[in-house]
C-alpha cells in the first residue's frame, strides 16, 4: 500500500508538472504575440501607412508562426504577414467569426483607449488547412485595428469537464434527440478537438459519435487503441461498476491526425456510457 501510495502521488507529480510546461508554453506564446503587437504599433506610429508594407513581407514583423495583420474602419484588410496577405484590399468582416467581429466593430466606434484588447475566434490554419480556436490580441490606433493572433489546438481540462456535463444532461434529458445533434455533428457537441461519444451499455455499441459516425452501431467491446489497450471493454467496466472516472489511451486527434495521448472523462446517464476526452500531447 506505502508503495502505491509513492506511484500514485509521483503520476500526480508528473501530471502537475505536465501541465505547468503547457501553462507556460502559452503564456510564452501569449508573450510573444503581445511584444510583436507592440512593435508593429509602435512602428506604425512612427512611419504611418508606410508600416504596413513593412508588415507583409518576411523580415521582423513575423516571429515564427506569428505575423501581424491590420483591417481599417471598414473591415478591409491593409496588411498581413501571413497566408491572408492575399486578403489584403478586401472586406474580411462578413468572414469572421462573429465574436471577433463584434469586438472589432465595438472598437472602431469607440474611443481610441491605447489598450490592448484580446478575443478568441475560428480562423484556417495554413499550416493543417483546419479551422482552429486562435486567441488574438489587438489594439485600435486612429481608424485601425492592429491585430497578432495564435492557434489553441488543444482544448482544456476543463472544457472536457464542461462538455461532459452538458451531454450527460442532454441525454438525461432526451436521449434519442441528443443522439442525432451529435451525429449530426452539432457544435454544441464539438469544442476544438473535443467531441462527445455515447454508448448503449445494454448493446455495448455506439449510438452517437462527434467525430466519425461510421463508429455509430459497431461494438464498443472491441475497440483497441493502436497500442492493443482495450479501451472500450476497460471504460464499459469502468462505467459499469462505478459510473463514473477517467480512462488514458493513445486515440486520433481530429485537429493535429495525430496518434496523441488521450485523457477521458467518462459518466453513466441512465442506460448509457457517456464520454468526452482530450489530448495531452
Amino acid at each position: 500500500m506505502k508503495y502505491l501510495a509513492r506511484v500514485l502521488v509521483l503520476f500526480a507529480a508528473c501530471l502537475s508538472a505536465a501541465g505547468a510546461m503547457v501553462a507556460n508554453a502559452d503564456e510564452a506564446q501569449a508573450q510573444r504575440a503581445r511584444q510583436l503587437l507592440e512593435k508593429a504599433v509602435a512602428y506604425y506610429k512612427q512611419e504611418g501607412d508606410k508600416s504596413f508594407a513593412a508588415f507583409s513581407r518576411q523580415g521582423e514583423f513575423i516571429d515564427g508562426e506569428l505575423y501581424v495583420y491590420v483591417l481599417n474602419n471598414d473591415g478591409v484588410m491593409l496588411a498581413s504577414g501571413g497566408p491572408s496577405v492575399m486578403l489584403i484590399g478586401r472586406n474580411i468582416l462578413p468572414s469572421l467569426d462573429p465574436t471577433l467581429r463584434d469586438d472589432f466593430q465595438k472598437a472602431l466606434k469607440q474611443s481610441e483607449s491605447g489598450k490592448i484588447e484580446e478575443a478568441d475566434y475560428r480562423w484556417k490554419n495554413w499550416s493543417d488547412g483546419r479551422v482552429e480556436r486562435k486567441h488574438t490580441y489587438y489594439q485600435r490606433v486612429d481608424d485601425r485595428i492592429f491585430a497578432v493572433g495564435y492557434y489553441i489546438p488543444r482544448a482544456e481540462p476543463a472544457q472536457a469537464q464542461a462538455l461532459l456535463e452538458k451531454t450527460v444532461a442532454e441525454v438525461a434529458k432526451d436521449p434519442q434527440a441528443t443522439f442525432k445533434r451529435i451525429n449530426d455533428l452539432d457544435k454544441a457537441f464539438i469544442e476544438d478537438d473535443l467531441y462527445a461519444f455515447v454508448i448503449d451499455l445494454n448493446t455495448s455499441k455506439y449510438v452517437a459519435h462527434g467525430f466519425n459516425t461510421r463508429m455509430v452501431g459497431t461494438d464498443f467491446n472491441n475497440v483497441k487503441d493502436p497500442a492493443g489497450k482495450p479501451v472500450g471493454r476497460d471504460m464499459l467496466e469502468l462505467a459499469k461498476s462505478k459510473g463514473e472516472g477517467t480512462y488514458d489511451y493513445q486515440w486520433r486527434n481530429p485537429v493535429t491526425e495525430k496518434v496523441e495521448s488521450k485523457h477521458t472523462f467518462l459518466r453513466k446517464s441512465g442506460d448509457y456510457l457517456v464520454a468526452v476526452g482530450y489530448y495531452t500531447r
